[in-house]
């Protein structure tokens, strides 16, 4: 793990909550109207979960998920302000060419299925399914949250290098290195295509 990094990647407050409690690993992941024509890629293996409170529909989300929203509105940072308290690594990423594989990661992450057709389905079929190993910082980085940071992106290069010292694993390696055994069973991968590999 980095000692320091400015990089951030955008995802939903209450999927930043789930995974900082551990009950998700893995993100479904599709690509901004802002990205590049190919869609989103993974272009940096470390990086700051940044959260985002804007863009989160109801709809797109699992019961549970859904009444969690407005705890999780109600963590938001003031107005200006961007408070970073996770870490992630990527440890596997698979882009999956059929909607059957994730069928099977139901229960995996929390977003409602019909969202996940929707994704897989915009600009062209395929999905990328990344496994991240999340880190708690010991105390919330609070920096200003600039007006360059917002839009349909995926990836953020934050102002300045932010320190990343004393984060420490959400799940301990017995608990992860399962997640990651159930995950590519699920998939239907050898362990050791798993890692930028495509599924069709």
């Amino acid at each position: 793990m980095m000692t320091a990094n400015r990089i951030a990647l955008k995802e939903w407050a209450v999927v930043c909550a789930e995974m900082a409690a551990g009950r998700q690993t893995i993100l479904l992941r599709k690509g901004g109207i802002r990205e590049p024509s190919q869609g989103f890629t993974v272009e940096h293996r470390e990086f700051f979960l940044f959260p985002t409170y804007v863009h989160e529909n109801e709809e797109d989300l699992t019961e549970t998920a859904r009444l969690a929203l407005p705890e999780v509105a109600r963590g938001a940072p003031p107005a200006g302000e961007l408070h970073l308290e996770l870490y992630a690594v990527v440890e596997a990423a698979i882009e999956v060419l059929t909607l059957e594989p994730l069928r099977r990661l139901e229960g995996r992450h929390i977003l409602a299925w019909s969202a996940v057709e929707r994704r897989f389905h915009y600009r062209r079929p395929g999905l990328h399914v990344i496994a991240l190993r999340v880190s708690r910082l010991p105390e919330p980085l609070v920096v200003p949250n600039l007006f360059r940071y917002d839009g349909c992106r995926s990836w953020v290069g934050l102002e300045s290098e932010l320190p990343v010292t004393g984060a420490r694993p959400v799940l301990d390696d017995l608990a992860f290195h399962q997640r990651m055994a159930s995950l590519r069973e699920a998939l239907g991968v050898d362990p050791a295509a798993l890692s930028g590999h495509r599924s069709a």
